[in-house]
């Protein structure tokens, strides 16, 4: 049985000189915070902002990452970050990659995972948020179905 592929998240990006090193290539480190600023958008697209999130104690804290740099980005260009998410329990597993505009050069893959903490009792949330659940469970049902 095949599963029905969810779609992916695009966010675009452009490479800015505070991005790159002296010799105009990306500082590794910025790739990081591009995964970030697309999961937030995604998120957000989805009704989701990080700070209702923070205002109900929830924190996402990043417990894996790793990464795959294939291509380096350069000063000046564009390109695509692509994001997908997966739950599984109260662990939020994100899959990335960036891509060229014309999605033919791919610069880097990652998978990043997060998981809900409840801030006051610095403890693993036994279930996500309310707000988190209700938005992202349909989805992982609907990317789940058979075709």
């Amino acid at each position: 049985m095949k599963m029905k592929q969810k779609p992916w998240f695009d966010y675009p990006i452009k490479v800015q000189p505070h991005h790159t090193d002296y010799a105009g290539i990306v500082w590794h480190g910025n790739y990081i915070n591009w995964l970030e600023e697309a999961r937030v958008e995604y998120l957000s697209s989805l009704g989701i902002q990080f700070a209702d999130l923070v205002k109900l104690g929830c924190d996402l804290p990043v417990v894996e990452l790793t990464l795959r740099y294939r291509q380096a980005l350069q000063l000046g260009q564009s390109a695509i970050v692509k994001a997908n998410l997966t739950l599984k329990g109260v662990r939020l597993n994100w899959d990335y990659e960036i891509r060229s505009p014309d999605q033919q050069e791919l610069y880097l893959t990652a998978q990043v995972t997060l998981v809900a903490v409840d801030r006051d009792r610095r403890k693993i949330m036994r279930q996500l948020p309310p707000i988190l659940k209700e938005v992202l469970t349909p989805l992982q049902e609907e990317g789940s179905s058979s075709e």
